[in-house]
Parts: C-alpha cells; sequence; structure tokens
C-alpha cells in the first residue's frame, strides 16, 4: 500500500475543501491515488467538483494580442514568477503572440518563424534569453479564435502589463452587430469564462470522458440512496445533466448578474441590436494548467548544498 504523506493529504484537502481526516481516508481507500480520492470524496457527498485551478504551478506568463477579426493567445513558462515580472522576457512573450496571430497555433512552426529584428528564429530567441536571464523557458502552447464577421474580444486576468497575465481569454462573436455593441458584450463574456472557466461552448462540444466520469460517480452515490431503480436512473441523469449545464459556456449562469444563463445574455443582446449574435468560439488559457510543480524542501536543499 501507498504512504500516505501528510503533503498528500493537505493538497487533497484543499483541492475539494473536504476535511484532513475524510482526505486521509481517501487517499488509504484508494491507495494514495489523487484523482480516485477525489471521485470517492465526491461519491461520499464530502467534496464538490475537484478545483484544480488553485494547483497549477508553473510560472512565466500568458500573452493575448487581437488583430482585426483574429485574435491569439500564447503560453511561455518560466521557472520563476520573478522572470515573468523582465522586461525581455515579457517582449518575447508579446512578440511571441503576435506571431501567432499571423502563423496560427502549431508550436513548432512559431518556433521556426523568424523572430523579428534578429537573424535568428523564435528558438534562437528563446535559447539566448535562457542564457542571458539564467532560468529555463518554454513556448508550451498557443491558440487562434477568429470570426468571419463581427468581433473577437480578449480579457486578461492579473496583468503583469498591457496584453499579459495569468488567465487569457479570447471569445469569437459572429454578427452583423456594430463593434460598439459587440466589444463591451464580447468583454463581458471573457471575463465571466475567465471566472467560470467552462469546458465548452454547449453540452455537446464536453468531453464524453468526463460526462462518463461524472455518470459513474453519480450513479455511485444514487446506489446508496435505498430509491427504487426508475428513480435512481432519474437522479443519476439529473446529475449528469446539472454537471453540463454547469460546464457549458451557454447554460451556465452569467457571472455578472447571478441569474441570466449566457445564451440568454447573448439572445437580449442579438434582439435589442436588430441582428443575431452568436458566439463562435472561445479559448481560455490559465498559466501552468495541467503541470504540477516539484515541491521542494527549502532546508534540504541548503542542508544538501552545505554537505550536511
Amino acid at each position: 500500500m501507498a504512504e500516505i504523506t501528510a503533503a498528500m493529504v493537505k493538497d487533497l484537502r484543499e483541492s475539494t475543501g473536504a476535511g484532513m481526516m475524510d482526505c486521509k481516508k481517501a487517499l488509504a481507500q484508494t491507495n494514495g491515488d489523487m484523482e480516485a480520492a477525489i471521485d470517492w470524496l465526491r461519491t461520499k457527498g464530502l467534496a464538490a467538483a475537484a478545483k484544480k485551478a488553485g494547483r497549477t504551478a508553473a510560472e512565466g506568463l500568458i500573452g493575448v494580442t487581437v488583430a482585426g477579426t483574429r485574435g491569439a493567445v500564447v503560453e511561455v513558462n518560466s521557472e520563476t514568477d520573478f522572470v515573468a515580472k523582465n522586461e525581455t522576457f515579457q517582449g518575447f512573450v508579446r512578440t511571441v503572440t503576435e506571431i501567432a496571430t499571423e502563423l496560427g497555433s502549431d508550436v513548432a512552426a512559431l518556433l521556426a518563424a523568424s523572430y523579428p529584428e534578429t537573424d535568428g528564429s523564435v528558438h534562437d530567441k528563446l535559447t539566448h534569453n535562457i542564457a542571458t536571464i539564467g532560468e529555463h523557458q518554454n513556448l508550451r502552447r498557443a491558440a487562434i479564435v477568429e470570426v468571419e464577421q463581427g468581433v473577437v474580444t480578449s480579457y486578461v486576468h492579473n496583468a503583469a502589463a498591457s496584453g499579459l497575465g495569468k488567465i487569457g481569454v479570447l471569445v469569437g462573436l459572429e454578427s452583423a452587430a456594430p463593434a460598439d455593441v459587440l466589444e463591451p458584450l464580447g468583454r463581458q463574456i471573457a471575463m465571466h469564462i475567465a471566472a467560470a472557466n467552462p469546458l465548452a461552448l454547449d453540452e455537446s462540444g464536453l468531453d464524453q470522458a468526463l460526462v462518463e466520469r461524472e455518470r459513474a460517480i453519480a450513479r455511485e452515490k444514487a446506489a446508496v440512496s435505498g430509491k427504487p431503480a426508475d428513480i435512481i436512473e432519474k437522479m443519476i441523469e439529473g446529475g449528469v445533466r446539472k454537471f453540463a449545464q454547469e460546464n457549458a459556456l451557454l447554460t451556465q449562469v452569467f457571472v455578472m448578474d447571478g441569474k441570466s444563463k449566457v445564451q440568454d445574455v447573448v439572445a437580449a443582446a442579438a434582439k435589442a441590436a436588430g441582428t443575431p449574435i452568436a458566439i463562435k468560439a472561445f479559448v481560455r488559457l490559465q498559466l501552468g494548467e495541467g503541470i504540477e510543480k516539484e515541491e521542494k524542501d527549502f532546508a534540504a536543499e541548503v542542508a544538501a548544498a552545505a554537505g550536511v
């Protein structure tokens, strides 16, 4: 059986909000598997949906820029937050984001692209920055949002400088409505996306593996209710439907008023404008999501360096 450490219990508690003893029991029941422990807690009604945003740890910056009806968002990582404040690093992120608006989201193509005012590529510039700044950096990913007619709006949360921050959002609104109507709407929706973190535009776009995971959790929770089989099936479907509605952008409750669904806000704006408005696409990148940062014992590092 895997050793259950205090750090594991702490991580699970922070990501689920469950009690310490419940977290310890969950880890013991799942042999230390963090994902399985989260599911175990949820089946017991001891945790809300896993919120991993607070556990992301990679440093660096998200860059966002819009050029006409096309926008780009890029993530460049560094080892420490200190580097994210470096003007050279910020300039690199901003330039690569601008290059991405032209070339697209393929990281390999971006690294091979010519870097402005140099004889080398983006990769060469990145290598030079690593040597100069003295810290590893990585162009991790990029994404594009584009519309044929309408606007692409952006929002940066926890901005470190113009167009640079910890969370970057792009929203594409397809419409013949004027920009002075679409841009405020797009910005509010982008701010909603930054806060609510939808997983897809609509329910059909949700990852089916996630949906089935929710179905399994709902089934296990319903199984201990003692209800008749037909009621249990309704409970399961209700749980899955609730998950889908809460994680699809169009059916989320709009954070700006706390009551309307996003799709209703867009419909009302379209009615007022006298022309259809549709959210064609969106993208939300949060710095370091999906990267687990190595936890280091500072005292042990000092002792090791001193040869103790």
